[in-house]
């Protein structure tokens, strides 16, 4: 379908200046990802996990910006069908778009020209120390609204497959339940699966207790948004540049964070968070940190636990806690570790609303290119400190889900053939035992569909 749509809210306003920026970025570099991006929002709730084959199922899509003296408007043709409701854009999905209109032309030029210039001015971002990544994050979120003074500490991370069962789904949607009745907001990846049924629970938990302003925050970035593309309850939508930038933005406003069943990709976030509280400049620094699922899930748990037990140690293992098939006792738990949160916070000084003390190292940071090359040569051994194989085991994982869902590294698979992992042999083992558990569970694609292994690990 054909329309032309007009933004609300902040991108209602913009000078002249800004409109010939939007109008410049838009016919340059950075149009395949606004437009890829785009199409994944649009294409809500098809069931499609794989953005090769969504770019390819819509090759006539465009998308492109018209001045207007009053500001601008969005010319879509080609578009899903079922964006739209009796000819007209459904009101969410319009507002999605204009998130990734924010924040793919409007502030990732400014990262790009920080890149390029290597200069960090008031406009600027200095992308080439961990302080200048951090404030990066910081302005893309403040630019979208997300940072809100003198609120109490109330947000919920909640990381998961999208590719779950309906049991799995259900149990999600009772802890989302839990947390809204006792008000608290929820963050996730934004898209469906353990992604949407903890905000779908929060949002009946929000309307007993007659919440009415509750945040569904969803925070995302290009290469992935094809596979998960945002669910409809998410109301605050951001798109970070990379996949490092968007898991920073997770741990620098979540107060805590609650783990469900996935696959490769939330192996991925529990690594990511488990490297940066295993640093030692984080140590007594409260961030909960809780493992939940049906009963049916309690194997996949051991299994999370076994490999970090024979990966990262005893140590990363006293960093959370596993709550099986009791909803009521995980929103318990982050009811009063986000009191632990507050205090620590309130004593320390740090902002409630970004969590500027936790130290991320710049092994966390740097955004990792999933080649083939840089897969072989990941330093997977232990005789390096635990932060630091939490991040190469992190990278590891960041590769397997490139192949599995986005564009260019299933067309990386394609060319070159799977990725190859090597490394420790203890350490393969428990890998190659882990990833081999995903497939099995069927976590590493939507239900009914296929997985081929876009991977092979050298023991």
């Amino acid at each position: 379908m054909d329309s032309q749509i007009a933004p609300e809210g902040r991108m209602e306003v913009l000078s002249k200046a800004e409109v010939s920026k939007l109008l410049d970025n838009s016919h340059g570099g950075l149009y395949q990802v606004f437009r890829s991006c785009a199409l994944a929002v649009l294409n809500c709730g098809s069931g499609l996990d794989d953005g090769k084959e969504l770019l390819e199922r819509y090759k006539n899509f465009d998308i492109s910006i018209v001045q207007r003296e009053r500001g601008i408007k969005l010319d879509i043709k080609g578009a899903p069908a079922l964006a739209f409701v009796n000819g007209v854009m459904i009101k969410g999905i319009q507002e999605h778009l204009f998130a990734v209109l924010r924040d793919i032309l409007f502030m990732n030029a400014e990262m790009e020209n920080s890149v390029a210039t290597g200069i960090a001015d008031r406009n600027k971002f200095n992308l080439n120390s961990s302080e200048g990544i951090t404030d990066a994050v910081f302005h893309i979120l403040r630019n979208a609204n997300l940072l809100r003074p003198q609120v109490n500490p109330n947000l919920v991370v909640c990381w998961g497959g999208h590719s779950i069962s309906g049991h799995e789904y259900d149990y999600t949607k009772q802890v989302g339940y839990q947390l809204g009745l006792r008000n608290l907001d929820i963050c996730t990846g934004c898209g469906p699966g353990a992604m949407k049924g903890p905000m779908k629970g929060a949002t009946i938990g929000h309307a007993k207790q007659r919440i009415a302003h509750s945040r569904y925050i969803g925070l995302t970035e290009p290469g992935i948004i094809a596979a998960e593309a945002p669910n409809p309850i998410v109301n605050d939508l951001v798109i970070l540049p990379d996949i490092e930038k968007r898991l920073e933005a997770f741990v620098r406003i979540g107060h805590a964070v609650i783990v469900f069943p996935g696959g490769a990709g939330t192996a991925e976030e529990i690594l990511y968070l488990l490297g940066i509280l295993l640093h030692p400049e984080n140590e007594g620094i409260p961030f909960p940190l809780i493992f939940t699922g049906p009963e049916g899930a309690a194997e996949y748990f051991h299994q999370i636990d076994q490999f970090i037990a024979s990966t990262l140690g005893t140590q990363a293992q006293q960093h959370y806690q596993i709550i099986v098939n009791d909803p009521v006792a995980v929103a318990s738990a982050v009811e009063q570790g986000i009191k632990q949160v507050r205090e620590f916070r309130k004593q320390k000084g740090d902002a409630y609303y970004f969590n500027w003390m936790l130290k991320i190292d710049e092994e966390f940071q740097r955004p990792f290119e999933p080649s083939h090359e840089n897969m072989r040569n990941l330093a997977i051994h232990k005789n390096q400190p635990q932060h630091i194989l939490a991040a190469n085991l992190r990278r590891a994982f960041s590769g397997v889900v490139a192949g599995n869902v986005k564009n260019q590294g299933i067309r990386a698979i394609e060319q070159y053939g799977n990725f190859e992992i090597c490394g420790d042999p203890a350490i393969m083992e428990s890998m190659d035992a882990l990833l081999s558990s995903f497939v099995a569970q069927n976590r590493m694609k939507l239900p009914g569909k296929a997985y081929t292994p876009c991977y092979r690990i050298i023991k």
